[in-house]
């Protein structure tokens, strides 16, 4: 398998970009090699500048839940294109969107649209502030919440695969207002809001960025309640989770309704959106309708709209029923393929994390002590037999609407493969 190509781009590319790259991940130093520049995607497909040819459980990191280019989405982006790509004013589109998510997402009963998720936690951090009159804000560690300067403190995704604990560049009194506890820990919850009475209490309703790690039982519930009897804003994060893992998200499943909702990635079906929701009273203390200031050029932006208002009408109920299937099916055959070896495969439709672990992790310190050298063999082994994982194991799989059992069937023969090399190189060292 030649990488000839991809090579010359990375060396041209290290001139030019910082690390070679656009995004810290996308450098796949995590698993010890670089990068894999790609020429198009097909469906659950994508083919590298070299022609070689894989199963993508990537798909951009989650926007693609339909798969690379879809006809449906692509006919209506070149047919917004067509019109014009941006106004800088109002259109239709955001309209129709903003009042789909709503049928999705009640707790969304208005929405003001971003560019970036890191750009609408932003927003909701200052509408919580705003709203409450206080400046704290409690997350959890391994919670990723994009790029701004408060919420980078113990968070996942790319500074978990860096082992990057926070940031250089974010001031220490910036900091300071961020409160950062354990997932999954009820006790350090309910001490932070008695001791900080924060803001808001932000959180993913089905953490992602630390490889996939669930709420146990009760605990959504329980973030809810001492945000409600604190008069903090409960802010969840779905940006990776909203419209995958149910028509109404996280929330939906749990049955709890934050104050506020964050949205991204499928919300821009393939190109660059994000959101933040809430009640009419809070949204309506945003600019211009209130003093909160929030703006952006390209919000709303009718290329992105167009896109992700064509992925929200294939996410049906058979949609959904896809992809619990083709993800339990992937999780099955994982777990069978790694028979014998220390990992642990969690799963919700839609997203999927093998952990190189003895036993569930619950926690970001529990996937910083899975074994990171097994994971990153595996996944390079992975490659070289036509399968592209996340390059990280502090990421989610992404099976989409494009996947088929003949993918995933590849794909646990990959991981055979895979797992029969790891124990060949233990008994080599041994």
């Amino acid at each position: 398998m030649s990488e000839a190509r991809s090579a010359e781009l990375f060396a041209r590319a290290g001139a030019v970009l910082p690390g070679g790259v656009n995004s810290p991940v996308r450098a796949m130093r995590a698993i010890g090699r670089d990068p894999l520049f790609i020429a198009r995607g097909e469906g659950a497909e994508i083919v590298d500048a070299d022609g070689n040819r894989y199963v993508d459980w990537v798909c951009s990191w989650g926007p693609l839940v339909a798969g690379h280019a879809h006809p449906a989405v692509l006919d209506a982006v070149i047919a917004a294109a067509r019109l014009g790509t941006t106004f800088g004013a109002p259109t239709e589109g955001e309209v129709e969107l903003a009042e789909e998510v709503r049928r999705r997402m009640p707790a969304a009963a208005m929405l003001r649209m971003t560019s970036s998720g890191t750009e609408a936690s932003m927003t909701a951090i200052r509408l919580a502030r705003a709203a409450t009159g206080r400046e704290a804000i409690v997350k959890f560690a391994g919670a990723y919440h994009g790029h701004a300067d408060g919420l980078l403190a113990d968070a996942g995704s790319g500074l978990a695969t860096a082992g990057i604990p926070a940031s250089p560049g974010v001031p220490q009194a910036v900091a300071a207002k961020t409160v950062t506890i354990p997932w999954n820990d009820p006790a350090a919850l309910g001490e932070a809001v008695e001791r900080h009475r924060p803001a808001a209490i932000i959180a993913e309703g089905l953490p992602a960025n630390m490889g996939l790690v669930p709420p146990a039982d009760g605990f959504l519930e329980l973030l809810r309640e001492h945000a409600s009897s604190s008069g903090a804003l409960l802010v969840l994060d779905e940006v990776i989770s909203g419209f995958r893992v149910a028509r109404g998200g996280v929330q939906e499943l749990a049955g709890v309704v934050p104050d506020l909702v964050l949205l991204g990635k499928i919300l821009g079906g393939g190109l660059p959106a994000g959101a933040v929701g809430g009640s009419p009273e809070l949204m309506q203390l945003l600019a211009p309708a209130g003093d909160v200031y929030q703006a952006g050029t390209l919000s709303g932006n009718p290329l992105a709209v167009a896109a992700g208002r064509a992925t929200l009408e294939l996410l049906d109920d058979g949609a959904y029923e896809h992809l619990a299937r083709i993800t339990a099916l992937l999780a099955d055959g994982l777990r069978a393929a790694a028979a014998g070896h220390p990992v642990c495969v969690q799963s919700a439709p839609g997203l999927l994390t093998v952990f190189f672990s003895e036993g569930p992790v619950r926690s970001l310190e529990q996937a910083k002590a899975c074994d990171l050298g097994a994971h990153a063999t595996w996944c390079r082994a992975l490659l070289a037999s036509g399968v592209y994982p996340p390059p990280s194991q502090f990421e989610a799989w992404f099976p989409s609407l494009a996947h088929t059992p003949e993918h995933v069937e590849r794909t646990v023969s990959a991981a055979e493969t895979a797992f029969a090399g790891l124990s060949r190189a233990r008994r080599g060292a041994a």
